[in-house]
């Protein structure tokens, strides 16, 4: 992410900066994505805030928005024994979106989007959202788009994953390589049966055992894969902000 960037950032403009840009009509991102959740040995804690802020830069360049500061704090459950990771209660962060997307759209922004880069967060999400004009607020799933899902699909070579794994890994060596480190990749072991409940790096009988913190097996990302990956993410959410910027017009 450039220099050329900055003038998107809310937390990089002056306050009368921003009164211009909102009362000429440019919509608000508000990017969700964790700064304290584990990634596995191989990524940092503040990898799906990386993704997020680079995801909603490229979104932003696009159609001429204002980027409002990441919400680094959510609802993660499923990594709180790996230390360093911390999670929200789900009605605790169901509120603080709720009320932060309320400020932004009392500011005067018409068109809010919401970029959430988490799996687990998205339902408090929901919640938080359809209290507001629904009209003007529109939820934007990172991975949810056809376009990725395909792609996913279609690369992946794991026999299971959805954390820090061959995907996610894959989209980080092609956004952040400086950020991996995949000497110290380690795959999760391989899954009798898909269970419901937290990782763990301790309790070995758990079938959701990781000691690295890896849901799947990291050491097959590449950054080809990686960019394949993030051309079709961003053509989703390009296509989702374009539908939503249209039908509000």
């Amino acid at each position: 992410m450039g220099a050329g960037h900055d003038s998107h950032f809310i937390a990089r403009l002056a306050w009368d900066a921003v009164a211009r840009r909102v009362a000429a009509g440019s919509p608000a991102i508000l990017p969700i994505g964790a700064a304290a959740k584990q990634h596995g040995f191989h990524l940092p804690l503040d990898t799906d805030r990386r993704q997020a802020e680079w995801f909603a830069a490229e979104i932003a360049e696009r159609i001429d928005a204002l980027i409002w500061p990441t919400v680094t704090y959510g609802y993660y459950p499923a990594f709180v024994e790996y230390p360093g990771s911390t999670s929200l209660s789900s009605s605790t962060f169901e509120a603080v979106i709720h009320e932060i997307a309320s400020g932004i759209l009392d500011a005067g922004c018409t068109t809010l989007f919401v970029l959430n880069t988490g799996i687990s967060t998205e339902a408090p999400v929901e919640r938080a959202l359809i209290r507001l004009d629904t009209w003007k607020v529109h939820h934007l799933r990172a991975y949810g788009g056809p376009r990725y899902i395909s792609a996913a699909e279609t690369l992946s070579r794991q026999s299971h994953g959805s954390h820090a794994d061959e995907l996610e890994t894959s989209l980080m060596l092609a956004i952040a390589p400086d950020m991996v480190d995949m000497a110290r990749a380690e795959a999760s072991p391989a899954m009798v049966r898909e269970v419901p409940g937290r990782l763990t790096p301790t309790d070995t009988r758990s079938p959701n055992f990781s000691r690295s913190g890896s849901y799947g097996d990291p050491t097959l990302a590449t950054a080809a894969k990686g960019e394949v990956l993030l051309t079709a993410l961003l053509d989703d959410l390009h296509k989702q902000a374009a539908a939503a910027m249209d039908a509000s017009r």
